[in-house]
């Protein structure tokens, strides 16, 4: 099959916002960057900071998603050349892998004829991340509510929150996998229903843009801050700074950890931003937006020397 040269862009996400674990997520405007030419065998390349060393041919994760994608499918994919770019911090809590998962899964469905719909995309992409915070608001842009089981992928679109994100990142990396080896196998059910009556008054509060509610019940998450603080020495006290003396809405882990992301009024991000700077001086602090589109897809423009996302 002829194929035009393509590029695909997926923006990064914060997953929980505190107590919607595994199952709240925000995309933000830090994007992976896949430009797609046909070749006779795969590769993988990149100048991306964030990207060195990671794998060039088949074994690179974006490859093995595709492949994956494609044999569900019974589809077979031609191969190509993809040149990465990339501005997601890897191991910080920002999505790095659920970007390359959607990209993935994007580059299988661009090369089999954009046959799959956004639920379909959804799916695949949870399945493979074995929960959809972060994949669908990779897929979607925006706020995203969902649930997943092997069965079923239910996700709702939120829109796109009016807040500025403030995040503090710390320069250690934190693996999920050691981030979700200290959560407990179980929860006593008093404990269950607390937490997830905070988990449902932060959407509730999120929807009706009642940030204040929204920030409180960010700081009273029970499914992982209490278990995440020892691998987060500073997380505590940034949501005590946070809180107490600034006018953002409230802080929470970003995903698994170690970046703190704090929801912001709009426009008010850079001043938050210097006085969390001036209270943590070894982190560092950026302003973000919320990502208004997920995937997006374009030809590429030949001889164009840059792409960026929009």
């Amino acid at each position: 099959m002829s194929q035009d040269p393509f590029i695909i862009t997926v923006p990064g996400s914060s997953a929980n916002l505190g107590p919607g674990f595994d199952s709240v997520g925000l995309a933000v405007d830090r994007y992976l960057t896949l430009e797609v030419t046909p070749a006779s065998e795969w590769s993988f390349s990149s100048d991306s900071r964030e990207l060195q060393g990671v794998p060039e041919g088949e074994d690179n994760l974006i490859c093995e998603v595709a492949l994956h994608v494609a044999k569900e499918l019974g589809e077979t994919l031609n191969p190509c050349n993809v040149v990465m770019t990339s501005d997601i911090p890897l191991a910080r809590g920002l999505g790095s892998s659920a970007a390359a998962i959607v990209a993935g899964v994007e580059l299988a469905n661009q090369l089999i004829g954009d046959k799959m719909s956004v639920d379909d995309k959804v799916r695949f992409s949870s399945l493979w991340e074995g929960h959809p915070d972060n994949v669908a608001a990779s897929v979607y842009g925006g706020l995203v509510i969902g649930t997943h089981t092997e069965d079923a992928t239910d996700v709702l679109y939120g829109g796109i929150p009016e807040v500025d994100l403030v995040l503090l990142v710390p320069s250690e990396e934190l693996k999920t996998k050691k981030a979700r080896g200290v959560l407990p196998q179980e929860l006593p059910f008093r404990d269950a229903v607390r937490a997830s009556s905070v988990a449902n008054v932060l959407v509730a509060a999120i929807l009706q843009g009642n940030w204040k509610m929204a920030g409180k019940m960010m700081n009273e998450d029970l499914f992982h801050h209490p278990y995440r603080k020892e691998l987060v020495p500073q997380m505590e006290k940034v949501i005590e700074v946070v809180q107490q003396e600034t006018a953002a809405y409230g802080a929470a882990l970003s995903g698994a950890g170690p970046t703190m992301l704090c929801l912001a009024p709009m426009n008010r991000g850079e001043e938050i931003k210097e006085q969390l700077q001036r209270s943590f001086p070894n982190l560092e602090v950026s302003v973000l937006k919320p990502a208004s589109a997920g995937i997006q897809v374009k030809k590429k423009q030949l001889h164009s020397s840059s792409h960026s996302a929009e």
